[in-house]
């Protein structure tokens, strides 16, 4: 867990530094793979197109645990996987460009590129922020949380699995394209749900837990797989449109949409902080017990 902690806070300073490298991932090999099992459909071709990455990420991964310098050479593995996962462009750049555009055109125009899945993102305070945290989630947390459970084949299961959902899914029949989508699901819920909850402790508890609840009481038994993490959306909306007490008693709507961005990017700050520091608790637990 050490050596994850390590190659994680290697691959965010990199990224920091060079934000092109979130860019530099090239999957025309898994999607010409794809393209050939045209004759399979549903789960059977999800798992077929899946299973030869992830065995082969996890045999290059023993083998060089197998090697001398098995230790770094699996580090350098690990943060290599890592820094293709992330992506497809880096988050922190992408919300720098918007507060930096000169004017709200233009960072409407920037804040189309937080929509991975190409849909358009009005300039509001909660499409702003709904599309912030859904970004957030699959460039940054969703990869952190499998990469800090399973290591390079669960980062690399993570990607693959929202690259078949959002990048190619034209290229899938409708049973595949449905079983991409429970999968990428499914893979979103439990990073999405302690998403939420790091957000409502590190922001404002009552309006993200209220709608969490609220979303629970609605689900039904199946929505983790069947539908998106809607409920991160709902903590995020719930959280921006709260109306706070002003210091002179009276109540102001938080309605800018900027302000609200950067509110929000300082708290998925803190939140990615919170995700570390427990990681780095439990690393230190190990060594002393």
């Amino acid at each position: 867990m050490a050596l994850r902690l390590l190659a994680v806070l290697v691959a965010l300073g990199l990224l920091h530094l060079m934000p092109q490298l979130a860019r530099w991932r090239v999957d025309g090999l898994f999607r010409r793979w794809v393209a050939q099992l045209s004759d399979t459909s549903g789960a059977g071709r999800v798992l077929l197109a899946l299973l030869p990455a992830l065995a082969l990420c996890l045999l290059l991964f023993w083998l060089l645990g197998r090697t001398p310098a098995g230790d770094v050479l699996q580090w350098l593995f690990s943060l290599a996987v890592l820094l293709y996962c992330f992506g497809p462009r880096e988050f922190e750049a992408d919300l720098e460009a918007i507060v930096k555009a000169p004017d709200d055109a233009r960072r409407e125009a920037a804040a189309q590129a937080l929509a991975d899945d190409g849909l358009e993102i009005s300039w509001s305070a909660p499409a702003l922020g709904v599309a912030a945290v859904y970004a957030a989630l699959r460039r940054r947390f969703g990869v952190l949380f499998w990469f800090f459970l399973l290591g390079p084949v669960g980062a690399l299961l993570y990607r693959l699995a929202r690259t078949l959902r959002q990048d190619i899914a034209s290229q899938l029949d409708a049973d595949s394209d449905t079983a991409a989508g429970y999968l990428a699901n499914a893979l979103d819920w439990a990073p999405a749900q302690l998403l939420v909850f790091t957000l409502a402790v590190v922001g404002h508890w009552e309006a993200v837990i209220g709608a969490w609840k609220r979303w629970q009481m609605q689900a039904t038994p199946t929505s983790w797989y069947q539908s998106g993490p809607d409920f991160l959306g709902a903590a995020a909306q719930a959280d921006i449109l709260t109306e706070i007490e002003a210091g002179d008693g009276y109540f102001e709507e938080r309605s800018d949409p900027l302000f609200e961005l950067i509110r929000l990017r300082s708290a998925l700050l803190r939140a990615l902080l919170a995700w570390l520091s427990v990681v780095a608790l439990i690393v230190i637990g190990s060594w002393i017990g």
